[in-house]
């Protein structure tokens, strides 16, 4: 498989564990074309910036962690894998390597779908979002529930956009 990764204008090429760094200029229009599979659907309407636009970009990022694709229709194929119940092809194989984290992947995957819903007011906020994923680390976390995480919860140091409103 083929990463590519954008510095500055130019991609390092990564193939397998060691990185072969062929530094090549990335046009414009390849540059654009990557970044339209982080738009969500209504920005090709209205040009204007909102929150539910970066949830929907946040969740197209998180599907890319997940499944180990680009975000290109990313969100559409894995509404289709889904829907005919082929979960566990979803998902990025190398991840599947590690223990007990398949429960895990599965609930990224529900806040990751509710991000990329078309309908922007359908989409959580950004702090409903965070508090999803703080559910998740609760449910898996190897110390039980009478574990206190709130010392080490990120949450609390990271404003959201809402925060500033």
């Amino acid at each position: 498989m083929l990463s590519i990764i954008s510095v500055k204008g130019k991609c390092l090429e990564r193939e397998g564990v060691g990185m072969k760094d062929r530094r090549r200029p990335i046009s414009d229009a390849h540059a654009i074309a990557r970044l339209e599979g982080y738009k969500a659907p209504e920005q090709n309407e209205v040009k204007r910036l909102s929150q539910k636009a970066d949830v929907y970009s946040f969740g197209v990022v998180v599907l890319e962690v997940l499944t180990g694709r680009e975000g290109a229709d990313l969100p559409r194929w894995v509404q289709s894998v889904v829907r005919d119940e082929w979960t566990a092809e979803v998902f990025d194989q190398e991840l599947l390597r590690y223990k007990n984290i398949e429960e895990e992947m599965v609930s990224m995957l529900h806040v990751a779908m509710a991000c990329v819903v078309e309908l922007p007011e359908k989409r959580p906020t950004m702090a409903q979002v965070v508090k999803m994923i703080e559910d998740i680390r609760v449910e898996v976390s190897p110390l039980g529930e009478d574990y206190d995480d709130s010392r080490n919860s990120l949450s609390p140091s990271l404003p959201t956009t809402e925060d500033a409103f």
